[in-house]
């Protein structure tokens, strides 16, 4: 198989044992993004207009902290985002303060505060960090589905691998839905269908044998490979997380 750039994260994802291969991917992307922010860029006008508008979500603030690295840097962006922050909500809540002061006895007053609690989760929502991932998590997709049916030895690490975790099984299908004709789709389909029917039975096996371990009659029993099935059944149902492996 020869590889190019854009493939080489893609096989080393599917190369490595793991429970879900795009979860690799997304987090070596992540780790990879995170030093991309604290990095230089972190100067680059475009970059901090992206981050003061957009911010990060709470578990890329996380991460952004948790490297332990460029403290200044991580102050400067969150002190400009805080600024543009402020502007934009306190202006909000002061109009809307003006304007619904002689509303709250009529039944329309409510909308205004509506709209900007929806504004308010929007902005908590947002995040730089994500974006970009999930910008090039969908050209990922692009290159697995091509990969898939124009790759022989692809095609035969795809559909040996482990399965996927529930949102990024979600995300092969949306791309299969997008970048695919529709016999190719349904073929893609079935390969996921096998993939994690062999994958979730195994789980539900471990799930239900750990759960039968408490049994005093199980006890002595061997745990086989059910010790760990809790916090592997719950990456595969919300992917990677802090969860001790």
């Amino acid at each position: 198989m020869k590889e190019r750039i854009y493939t080489i994260p893609v096989n080393d994802a599917f190369a490595a044992a793991g429970e879900c291969p795009l979860c690799s991917l997304e987090d070596r992307l992540s780790e990879d993004l995170v030093g991309y922010f604290l990095g230089p860029s972190l100067m680059e006008p475009d970059v901090r207009t992206t981050t003061n508008a957009r911010g990060f979500c709470r578990d890329h603030l996380a991460r952004l902290y948790n490297r332990q690295e460029n403290r200044l840097g991580l102050g400067l962006m969150l002190h400009t985002h805080l600024a543009d922050l402020d502007r934009d909500i306190l202006d909000r809540m002061k109009r809307l303060g003006g304007v619904a002061g002689g509303l709250f006895r009529r039944k329309e007053a409510t909308d205004p505060l509506r709209k900007l609690a929806a504004h308010l989760e929007e902005r908590r929502n947002a995040c730089a960090l994500c974006d970009r991932i999930n910008a090039t998590m969908d050209r990922y997709v692009d290159v697995i589905l091509w990969q898939y049916f124009n790759e022989r030895e692809f095609r035969a690490r795809f559909d040996a691998c482990e399965g996927f975790c529930l949102r990024h099984l979600s995300l092969l299908l949306s791309g299969a839905s997008r970048y695919l004709d529709a016999r190719q789709a349904g073929e893609m389909a079935e390969a996921l269908r096998r993939i994690q029917e062999a994958c979730l039975s195994r789980l539900e096996a471990d799930v239900e044998w750990f759960t039968l371990k408490f049994d005093y009659k199980n006890h002595d029993k061997p745990w086989g490979n059910s010790r760990d099935a809790l916090p592997r059944a719950i990456r595969r149902l919300h992917g990677t997380s802090d969860l001790q492996r």
